[in-house]
C-alpha cells in the first residue's frame, strides 16, 4: 500500500517536456536543465512542492501587475502574459525580456502550471547573440517610411509601450518590432525562437496521471 501511494505522488518526472534534441546538464528533485545542441539557449523544468505564490490566475490584471513588478526589478519588461490551456491543463504563459550587457536582450519564455499544492514551470532562456538590434532597426525604418511613427523630442513616439498598460513607463518596455506579426520576417531572432518553442511545448508536453488528478489552482 505504501508503495502504491509513493508511486502516485507527483515529482519532477510527472511532467514530461520534449527534449530529444537537448542535452541534460543538471537534474535533481526540483529542477532539470537542458542546453540545445549549439548551446545558444537553455530550457528548464522546475517542480515546486508547495502552494504557488501567484496572487491570481483568474484575474489577469492582477496577475500581469504581479509579474510586471517582478521583472522590472531586473530592469526587464513584459512581452506577453496570459492564461492558457496546454493539453487540457491550466497554465500561465509569459514572455519577458531582460537587457544584456553591453547590448541586446535575453528573452525568457515560460509556462507556469499551478495546482493547489504544487506547481511546475517550464522556461526557455534565449539570448541575443552576435549583431543585435537588427529587427528593431528594420521595423522602425519601415514604420517611419510609412508615417506610422513620429519623431518627437524624446525619440520615436509610441515605439515602446507596455502591452497591457500604456500608462506604465518602468523597466524595459516592449517595442513595436517585438509584435508577433514580425516573427515570420525574422525566423532566427531569439524572440521568434522563444515563441516557436512555447508552441512546440504546448503541443507535445505530457502530464502523467498523478498530475491530472491534482486540484487546480483557482484564485
Amino acid at each position: 500500500m505504501l508503495q502504491f501511494f509513493k508511486r502516485n505522488k507527483t515529482n519532477i518526472d510527472s511532467v514530461i517536456v520534449p527534449h530529444e534534441s537537448w542535452t541534460e546538464e543538471k537534474r535533481d528533485a526540483s529542477i532539470i536543465n537542458w542546453l540545445n545542441a549549439d548551446q545558444t539557449m537553455a530550457m528548464t523544468l522546475n517542480y515546486f512542492a508547495t502552494k504557488p505564490d501567484l496572487p491570481s490566475v483568474l484575474n489577469k490584471a492582477v496577475l500581469r501587475d504581479y509579474l510586471r513588478n517582478m521583472i522590472i526589478s531586473n530592469n526587464g519588461g513584459l512581452i506577453e502574459v496570459d492564461t492558457v490551456k496546454i493539453q487540457g491543463v491550466n497554465a500561465v504563459k509569459a514572455i519577458f525580456k531582460v537587457p544584456q550587457t553591453p547590448s541586446g536582450m535575453t528573452y525568457l519564455a515560460s509556462y507556469t502550471i499551478p495546482f493547489e499544492t504544487c506547481s511546475y514551470v517550464v522556461k526557455l532562456q534565449v539570448p541575443e547573440m552576435g549583431t543585435t538590434g537588427t529587427r528593431e532597426a528594420l521595423i522602425s525604418n519601415r514604420m517611419l517610411a510609412k508615417n506610422e511613427l513620429v519623431i518627437g523630442e524624446e525619440g520615436m513616439e509610441g515605439w515602446m509601450e507596455d502591452p497591457y498598460n500604456p500608462t506604465f513607463k518602468g523597466g524595459t518596455l516592449m517595442n513595436k518590432a517585438e509584435d508577433p506579426k514580425y516573427d515570420a520576417d525574422f525566423p532566427d531572432h531569439p524572440l521568434t525562437i522563444a515563441r516557436k518553442w512555447l508552441t512546440e511545448i504546448a503541443l507535445t508536453i505530457d502530464f502523467k496521471p498523478e498530475v491530472r488528478k491534482l486540484k487546480e489552482y483557482n484564485y
